[in-house]
C-alpha cells in the first residue's frame, strides 16, 4: 500500500491544525477510482471544515476539489478509465493530497482543452453557477432578454455566472464593491454593473429595467451587503 503526502487535520481550529503528513492510499474498490492530483482547488468550505462550522470525523483529509489523472479504476467503473484526465468537486474531503481514492460517480473527464489548474478551480464554482442559472430559477422561468441581479459578481462564482448568463442571453446586472471589480465583471459578460459602495443599487436596477425590476436576485452576501 503506497504512502503519499497529504494535508490532514486532527482537530478543528486555526490554520495551524493542518499538518503535512504521509498517508496510505489503497487500491480503488468497486465504484471507486484512484486519482493522482495535478492541481487542487481552494474554497471557503475548506475553511468551514477546518474551523468546525461543518464538523468532520477526526482525523480527516481536507479539500473538496481537484483535477488529475486516473491511476486505477475499481470494479463497475465504466465512464472513466486509467490514464484519463479528470476533475471533481464533491465529498468526501481529501483533495489536499498527492493521490487519493474517490467515488467514481463524483468524477468527470476533463477535456484536453482545459488545463488542470483551471479544472481544479472551476468545478465547485461552476456547479454552483449551473444550479443557480439552470435549476434555482423563478417559477416563470428565465428567457433570453430577462434581467437578473447578481451580487458579488466579481467573485469566483460570479465571474462564471456572468459568462454563463451572457451565453443564455440574460441581462445580468452585477454588483461589486469597487470600480475595478465592476470592470472585471463587465469584461466577463455582465450586461450592467453597479458599485454598491458608491451607488444605490435599488435605484440603479429600477433605472436599468425601466422600473420593471428583475426576474430573480442571486445574493451570496446577505446582511453584509450595503443597501
Amino acid at each position: 500500500m503506497p504512502t503519499v503526502n497529504a494535508i490532514q487535520i486532527n482537530a478543528q481550529g486555526a490554520a495551524d491544525v493542518m499538518k503535512w503528513t504521509q498517508v496510505e492510499v489503497g487500491d480503488p474498490g468497486p465504484g471507486e477510482v484512484l486519482i493522482r492530483h495535478e492541481a487542487v482547488g481552494l474554497n471557503y468550505i475548506d475553511v468551514y471544515h477546518r474551523m468546525g462550522l461543518y464538523p468532520l470525523q477526526m482525523p480527516s483529509g481536507i479539500g473538496m476539489e481537484g483535477a488529475g489523472v486516473v491511476e486505477a479504476v475499481g470494479e463497475g467503473v465504466n465512464h472513466i478509465q486509467r490514464g484519463d484526465r479528470v476533475a471533481y468537486a464533491a465529498n468526501p474531503p481529501g483533495s489536499y493530497a498527492e493521490m487519493r481514492v474517490m467515488p467514481a460517480m463524483n468524477v468527470c473527464r476533463l477535456p484536453d482543452a482545459i488545463d488542470f489548474e483551471t479544472g481544479a478551480a472551476m468545478m465547485l464554482k461552476g456547479l454552483t453557477a449551473q444550479y443557480l442559472l439552470k435549476k434555482t430559477r423563478p417559477v416563470e422561468g428565465l428567457e433570453p432578454g430577462d434581467h437578473v441581479l447578481f451580487h458579488a459578481a466579481a467573485g469566483g462564482v460570479g465571474l462564471i455566472a456572468c459568462q454563463w448568463a451572457k451565453a443564455l442571453g440574460l441581462q445580468l446586472i452585477g454588483t461589486a464593491g469597487s470600480d475595478e471589480k465592476c470592470a472585471l465583471a463587465k469584461a466577463h459578460g455582465a450586461a450592467h454593473v453597479i458599485n454598491y459602495n458608491t451607488q444605490d443599487f435599488v435605484a440603479e436596477v429600477k433605472e436599468i429595467t425601466g422600473g420593471r425590476g428583475v426576474k430573480v436576485v442571486y445574493d451570496s452576501v446577505g446582511k453584509d451587503r450595503k443597501p
